[in-house]
């Protein structure tokens, strides 16, 4: 017993692994090994009954918590989209448009896999669209089956990091941050990520230009009646909107300036590319659509699909992620906002119907039920864990490793790696982050910096064979038999499971790649955030304290009343600081610092 009632904190831990290892649901498992050691902690003395009193609150608390109602909402519109048609039609304009270059195919993947994260945020959604409507194509015109798999899977993983996401809505919470300081941070950093796994594509067109292939002429059907491709005037359009955008940009504190009425000398640089994005993209749609209305023939046919269809999502992102930089909505204001907008479209689109919104409703249900009882069971566990001083044990633990920061940093990433074999990012965030953001905090370590170095870390959850998700996604619309190509009428043969396997692992290390560069560039997220301000405390007592003297000097009348004596029952004749203080009286210089010191943490 005294071996228990020392090392309760470790026994419970290992507890939990035990509960995971036999099968049992997750939310149960937490729950269950909570309660359990939590009796045990009572009939051994070591924690009071009253502790699981505040089950009651705590369970009330997440019913309460507004920031997890952005989960449903950027669900529902994931859903929405999905089933709607927008990714089709994505995957066919992009892939026409890239289908004359050898691995086009497979960068209209990964184009549309970003753009579907920024406006679904649900990685099954992307993965199974992506799979259903490209793997064919790109099978039907010879790429390579690991090649193919690969970059479908990475593309759908996007959705793990580029806002909207929901696991940077999870990590937000559990770390106690601002959804959209996690949100900025995270904007680069999957951007970046999308430009690793375009490089990776580049490289196999040049060294291996058989295994991505490019579209040959009688498949690119995107074309003018005299059979011009089209893209001279696509040129032209892109050019256009792009120096609106890179004018609007340079000029964007102008434009506040004018706005607000006073002189602002620097912008946020997310709200900078959100918004001058968002001037690129108006333009082109301003343009295209008076070609159309005039009939002036100024466009294409290419350019003019390419504009129709990459508009609305690109609308949707601003109104979403614009809304959330800007500051005009919470991030659960701009996910209502994108749920609104993204059936808007879907009705635009003839699309909707009530078995498409039963669908998208259902599925959302189901998501947000399985979030909401992880939370319940992490909830439980962590109230008894922290009861019999768990969080010490872990900070003891990870604060003695050698490197300080960095061998923090190396372990914990190393940890999440290998633990991302078995749990998916939910379970991670709910069992492992809670534990370690205490020591991260204590070792000086931003937490949002952290939380996007764990976002980045967790993408490796869905792409670890055997057991990641995104592979699992593919295997269910992957074709397992041979099959006759509609096209083409050749005989197509099956993908087997170990090219799905083979075909993530190069992604998986460029991810790994992407954990690295953010721990030895901390700028990489850092600089997305708002700089926070630095109070130099030394200058502001020393203003103060001059302040205070030329209010002293005048408040203290004619000189020749400093000449009277003062009595000893006069007021003020006994009166010096410790007096003062004594008495209860205020230091309002001392108040301020204060003051000052408690708005700056």
């Amino acid at each position: 017993m005294e071996f228990l009632q020392t090392n309760m904190a470790p026994v419970m831990f290992m507890g939990l692994i035990a509960f995971l290892l036999l099968g049992f649901p997750v939310a149960f498992s937490l729950g269950a090994c909570g309660l359990f050691f939590g009796f045990i902690g009572i009939e051994l003395g070591i924690l009071p009954e009253a502790l699981l009193q505040a089950l009651p609150l705590r369970i009330f608390g997440i019913m309460q918590n507004e920031t997890l109602l952005a989960i449903p909402f950027f669900t529902l519109m994931g859903l929405v989209l999905e089933r709607s048609g927008m990714a089709e039609d994505l995957l066919d304009t992009i892939g026409q448009l890239f289908g004359p270059v050898r691995g086009g195919l497979a960068l209209a993947v990964i184009f549309v896999g970003a753009l579907l994260a920024a406006t679904t945020g649900v990685v099954a959604a992307s993965v199974i669209s992506m799979g259903l409507i490209s793997l064919p194509i790109m099978l039907r015109y010879g790429y390579d089956r690991r090649v193919a798999s690969g970059v479908i899977a990475a593309s759908g993983t996007l959705a793990q990091i580029i806002p909207p996401s929901l696991v940077l809505i999870i990590l937000a919470d559990q770390l106690g941050r601002s959804v959209g300081e996690m949100y900025k941070g995270a904007f680069l950093p999957g951007f970046m990520l999308m430009g690793m796994y375009v490089s990776y594509v580049v490289l196999v067109a040049l060294i291996r230009p058989n295994w991505v292939p490019a579209l040959p002429p009688e498949a690119r059907t995107l074309r003018a009646d005299n059979g011009n491709s089209g893209l001279p005037s696509l040129l032209v359009l892109t050019v256009l909107s792009v120096g609106a955008s890179l004018f609007f940009a340079t000029h964007i504190a102008d434009v506040h300036t004018w706005w607000s009425g006073e002189l602002v000398t620097a912008v946020a640089k997310d709200e900078t590319i959100v918004v001058s994005m968002c001037v690129g993209v108006t333009l082109a749609f301003v343009l295209s659509m008076l070609n159309k209305v005039t009939g002036l023939g100024l466009l294409s046919r290419m350019a003019e699909r390419v504009t129709f269809v990459l508009i609305p999502p690109l609308l949707l992102i601003f109104l979403v992620l614009g809304t959330i930089f800007l500051g005009v909505a919470t991030p659960t204001e701009g996910g209502a906002m994108g749920a609104v907008g993204a059936i808007l479209m879907a009705t635009v689109r003839a699309r909707l119907n009530l078995s498409l919104l039963k669908q998208a409703l259902m599925s959302t249900t189901r998501l947000s039920c399985f979030v909401v009882f992880i939370l319940i069971g992490s909830t439980i566990f962590s109230l008894v864990f922290q009861g019999v001083d768990g969080s010490r044990w872990v900070e003891h633990l990870l604060t003695g490793l050698p490197g300080g920061q960095i061998g923090f940093l190396i372990l914990v990433n190393i940890l999440i790696f290998i633990l991302a074999f078995f749990l998916d990012f939910f379970e991670l965030s709910f069992i492992v982050v809670p534990l370690l953001a205490p020591v991260a905090q204590l070792l000086g370590i931003d937490l949002v910096w952290f939380g996007v170095l764990l976002a980045v870390n967790m993408q490796t959850s869905f792409m670890h064979p055997p057991f990641g998700f995104a592979l699992f996604y593919l295997r269910s619309v992957a074709p397992a038999v041979p099959y006759t190509d509609r096209v083409t009428k050749k005989l197509i043969q099956p993908i087997t499971t170990m090219q799905i396997y083979w075909g993530a692992v190069p992604f998986v290390v460029i991810q790994v790649i992407m954990v690295g560069l953010i721990i030895a560039f901390p700028g990489i997220v850092s600089s997305g955030l708002e700089k926070k301000e630095v109070y130099d405390m030394d200058a502001i007592r020393l203003q103060m304290e001059n302040q205070m003297q030329e209010l002293d000097f005048q408040d203290a009348g004619p000189p020749e009343s400093n000449l009277i004596e003062a009595s000893p029952d006069s007021p003020g004749a006994n009166d010096d600081p410790a007096a003062g203080e004594a008495q209860g009286f205020d230091d309002p210089l001392k108040d301020s610092e204060q003051a000052i010191v408690q708005e700056k943490k």
